[in-house]
């Protein structure tokens, strides 16, 4: 017979009204990740889709007057972005953590890679600058795996050197150390918009580990004397800036570009002329199938298109940022975060070329503009990210993680305060 001391007493707790059931806030978590990864790779497909047809739309005149024929750059791009989404699928299949151990070796073979492109017997120089690799038919930019290059080194370092950030010269030495060489080596081509993404990967990197404001301000500040010093130090890139300044007071020379883009922009109406139907990219906008491919983008499809295409990456840039929100880890966090913070600091600042609100600096429009290295790297990067999405909801599932995206015992994230 059970006595009243074998008995167990249940232990109450007043829950709040508002309070939700852990089991319940962990199920929100993983619906609201699950759709985060979802609405990533749906945004990521429309954004290529879009591209590959735009190129085809965009370099039919010049690939036909060039090569004789109307679908050559779409062929290509075609494939590209087949072996991008192979590649992505891979990535996305490979634990994440796996490139907190592979960065050395990621940025020996960038570095050498970059030293081989300014080699005249190797490297193939197109506008004055020394950008690609040539293999037979194939080339290869670089500059291109160096973005990708930078965020995993930068996110391996950080997170190692965590314990210094306190002490912004000890968090940010060892970062400089690899970055450096690689930006000088950029910057060596000529390439002045790709060693800007660099610098903009390596801010948010700091932001997001915790950096003070005050220091990334006072950065942003020397870095932005420093950016107006390398632009007047050459001619043609003051041109471009100039000519950002004042287009029309030079239309058929410095200003070419930025009119030509403009016109198409403003034929596009709110419906577009009508896909295919372009009249600019009729040898009137320079690199129209490339970095300027917004503006007949524009033209084709209208103000609607365009807001489109810059709906898509928002929705890209929010599901990246929920992703690594969620990240696992602090790794996986500065990982997710350098690769939204580099793809669409890209696409701002070509959206932004080509509507005339910033200067024109040659960065690619990601997924979209013509070119297999920065397809084919963007889209490896998003297959990291949906990796990292994928450990969040496993973790999430195994309770490892809090429904407001903390790790339990893990390295707490800092103040930029």
């Amino acid at each position: 017979m059970r006595t009243e001391a074998h008995l167990t007493v249940p232990r109450l707790r007043v829950v709040r009204p508002d309070e939700v059931p852990p089991a319940v806030a962990r199920a929100r978590a993983v619906r609201s990740l699950r759709r985060s990864v979802t609405m990533l790779t749906l945004s990521t497909f429309a954004l290529t889709v879009v591209g590959v047809v735009m190129v085809l739309s965009a370099s039919s005149v010049s690939s036909f007057a060039q090569y004789g024929s109307s679908f050559l750059f779409f062929k290509r791009q075609l494939i590209y972005a087949v072996i991008g989404a192979v590649v992505a699928v891979a990535a996305s299949r490979l634990d994440y953590r796996a490139w907190r151990r592979a960065w050395p070796a990621l940025t020996a073979v960038t570095a050498v890679l970059l030293i081989l492109v300014l080699h005249p017997s190797t490297g193939q120089i197109v506008g004055g600058s020394a950008r690609w690799i040539s293999f037979g038919p194939v080339t290869l930019q670089p500059s291109e795996l160096a973005k990708f290059t930078v965020v995993t080194a930068g996110a391996a370092l950080l997170a190692a050197n965590y314990r210094h950030l306190k002490d912004p010269v000890r968090l940010a030495l060892p970062l400089m150390a690899v970055v450096g060489p690689l930006a000088l080596l950029i910057m060596l081509q000529p390439d002045l918009g790709t060693t800007m993404v660099v610098v903009a990967i390596v801010l948010v990197l700091l932001f997001v580990v915790g950096v003070r404001l005050r220091l990334l301000v006072s950065t942003c500040m020397v870095g932005l004397i420093a950016g107006m010093g390398l632009i007047l130090s050459a001619g043609y890139r003051r041109t471009r800036f100039l000519s950002f300044l004042h287009p029309w007071a030079d239309p058929r020379n410095s200003g070419y570009q930025i009119v030509q883009s403009l016109i198409a922009l403003g034929s596009g109406h709110w419906v577009g002329v009508g896909l295919g139907a372009s009249r600019q990219k009729w040898m009137f906008v320079p690199n129209a199938h490339t970095d300027f491919i917004f503006s007949i983008l524009g033209e084709e499809t209208g103000l609607i298109g365009e807001l489109i295409v810059i709906a898509l990456f928002g929705a890209f840039i929010y599901a990246g940022i929920r992703i690594a929100i969620r990240a696992p880890d602090t790794f996986g966090r500065l990982l997710a975060a350098g690769i939204v913070g580099w793809l669409s600091f890209q696409a701002i600042v070509n959206m932004g070329a080509v509507t005339g609100l910033l200067p024109i600096t040659g960065i690619p429009l990601p997924f979209m503009s013509y070119g297999g290295s920065s397809l084919i790297v963007s889209l490896v990067a998003v297959g990291v990210l949906h990796a990292i999405g994928r450990a969040g909801l496993a973790d999430l599932g195994a309770g490892r993680i809090r429904s407001g995206g903390g790790r339990r015992a893990a390295a707490p994230v800092s103040s930029n305060a």
